[in-house]
């Protein structure tokens, strides 16, 4: 039977061709050419049966798309229209102004806007940074005065839209908070004013300071070292502003009164809250003559982790103004961890799914590893600890906890390969379901879940690694067909995964409906969703058949006695409605 074509997607695409097109239909299997009107398309590639994808040759008008295999060319009327690409338009430019530095979002809008080449301000050139056929934004160029902005794509240039480069006027600042602190400098500092947009520069006397955020009427900065009272300016592409005092200040010697805890593992790498005044701008803190680690620091609480250390030693802070008063922490032995459940206990080679590890001596776990990799900690409790799984080969690992106190025993976690599906037998169902499937494809022993689609399968049955039986779920179109294990869910990638749901045949006539009883009549049948036919009967007789279109079929009545008989379509969705034909007498 020669190929049918039911539909081309994108039905439409430019002139010159290149255009990537999926052919939907039967019969692909062996074709030779595609054709849209005359002209034969280019990288053609059969993927099914049911499905060609290739190029489009260059063209114009509308032309009818053919697929030409070992037994002829199909007739369907589907349709490819070349169509014109339009000049881009600009309505709006947002904003119309900027400065003369450029550097500036400008976002311009209008229509046929896609795949622009180039962007002007006047002569000037501005840098697309994102581009869909209706907006574009892009970083301005410097210039100045009026100019005119145009977009240029393939299909020309667009009407031109004003632009307008306006002077930045000199900085100006109000206020400082606060506007003292240490020499040691560190601290941050707030510059409140107008004019400050793109800030260059902030000096304390002749230092500069760290610029951490700036808006045009806020600035925040890290202050530099220095003594006395000095002048803060701001400097930006316009000019300085005008200065504003700021006085360093001596800090007293800091005091400690407080840890939290007070205890803690040899191993250290625990959090100790330490609480007091005059903290600000630690530079050490000792745990006896070991560093630990600042994380965080306020002028009365400073967070560290803790060294490694044995038995009762001082703890100490300083900073510029010097050290502390010492309060003691002592350091204790932690037990080891056990381990007694997982999780799940299988998992995809891919990982990232949570793991549930269930045990004791948990505490401040630092790495937990699923044979050589290293998971990563999510929650962390005495007795249970959840970690997101790290990728892994198909085989059974080891899970082990460390902690200060050593490593666990060892757990098996099982990596599982996931599934594939390769093909499907039918690929063609009622719309309705409930119809036998047969799943071909690798690693389907452990199915949990069969798809087709977003929809469930049913009645889901393993047969062996390589083959399942499933009851299909009503659906409509082609889809995709999936099966879910503790390794994953396969994609539709290789293979022949997909199913198309079919609706019902349906006869609405017979032309002619009477016949010869010997037979070899050409009778056509008439109705809906006749493209899959494969079989025609003539009160139970199989009768020869072609199947036209979705719409026709012409039979060959077969031999049969006098009188009226029903005939009958089938197709995979299932029998038509029967329609009557009389055998006349020979």
């Amino acid at each position: 039977m020669a190929p049918v074509v039911t539909s081309v997607s994108p039905a439409q695409g430019p002139p010159a061709g290149g255009t990537s097109v999926t052919l939907t239909g039967s019969g692909f299997t062996g074709a030779t050419a595609v054709r849209f009107g005359p002209s034969l398309a280019t990288d053609v590639v059969v993927l099914s049966n049911t499905q060609i994808t290739a190029r489009t040759p260059p063209g114009s008008g509308t032309e009818k798309v053919t697929v030409t295999g070992p037994s002829g060319t199909s007739t369907q009327n589907v349709f490819f229209t070349y169509t014109t690409v339009a000049a881009p338009v600009l309505t709006a430019l947002s904003p119309a102004s900027g400065p003369t530095t450029g550097g500036n979002t400008v976002t311009i809008t209008g229509t046929n806007l896609t795949a622009a080449t180039q962007v002007l301000f006047g002569p000037n050139p501005a840098t697309i940074l994102t581009n869909t056929p209706t907006q574009i934004t892009a970083t301005a160029p410097t210039g100045t005065g009026t100019t005119n902005v145009t977009v240029t794509t393939p299909a020309g240039t667009s009407n031109p839209l004003p632009y307008t480069y306006t002077t930045t006027p000199t900085p100006t600042i109000t206020n400082l908070n606060p506007t003292t602190g240490p020499t040691t400098g560190g601290n941050t500092v707030t510059i409140t004013g107008t004019n400050l947009t793109a800030a260059t520069q902030v000096l304390f006397g002749p230092n500069p300071a760290t610029i951490l955020t700036n808006t045009p009427t806020q600035i925040t900065v890290t202050a530099p070292t220095g003594t006395g009272t000095t002048n803060v300016t701001v400097t930006t592409p316009a000019g300085t502003s005008n200065p504003l005092p700021y006085t360093y200040t001596t800090t007293p010697t800091p005091t400690i009164t407080n840890l939290n805890p007070t205890t803690g593992p040899t191993t250290g790498g625990n959090t100790v809250t330490i609480t007091g005044t005059n903290l600000t701008a630690a530079t050490q803190v000792l745990f006896g003559p070991n560093p630990a680690t600042i994380l965080t620091n306020t002028p009365t609480q400073i967070t560290v982790t803790a060294p490694t250390g044995t038995g009762t030693t001082n703890v100490t802070v300083t900073t510029p103004a010097g050290t502390s008063n010492p309060l003691p922490y002592t350091y204790t032995t932690t037990p080891t961890p056990t381990i007694t459940n997982l999780n799940p206990t299988t998992g995809p080679t891919t990982g990232g799914n949570t793991v549930t590890i269930t045990g004791t001596n948990l505490t401040a776990a630092t790495s937990v590893k699923f044979g050589i990799n290293s998971a990563t900690i999510l929650t962390n409790s005495a007795t249970q600890i959840t970690v997101s799984a790290p990728a892994g080969p198909p085989s059974s690992v080891s899970v082990t906890v460390t902690t200060a106190g050593g490593t666990s025993n060892p757990l098996p976690y099982f990596y599982i390969a996931a599934p594939t599906v390769s093909d499907l037998s039918p690929h063609f169902g009622p719309a309705t379901g409930s119809n036998t499937v047969t799943v071909f494809g690798s690693n389907l022993s452990l199915t949990t879940a069969v798809h087709f689609g977003g929809n469930p399968a049913t009645a889901v049955t393993v047969v062996s690694d390589s083959q399942l039986t499933v009851t299909a779920p009503a659906g409509s179109g082609t889809v995709a067909v999936t099966v879910t294990t503790p390794g994953g869910t396969s994609t539709p990638g290789t293979g022949s995964p997909y199913y198309t749901y079919l609706g019902a045949p349906v006869l609405t006539s017979l032309n002619p409906s009477h016949g010869s009883s010997v037979g070899g009549d050409a009778i056509v049948l008439t109705g809906a969703n006749l493209t899959y036919t494969d079989a025609v009967t003539f009160g139970g007789a199989p009768a020869s058949f072609s199947a036209i279109s979705d719409t026709q079929v012409v039979a060959t009545s077969p031999a049969g006695a006098p009188g009226t008989v029903n005939v009958v379509a089938h197709t995979p969705a299932g029998n038509s409605n029967a329609l009557p034909y009389v055998y006349d007498p020979a």
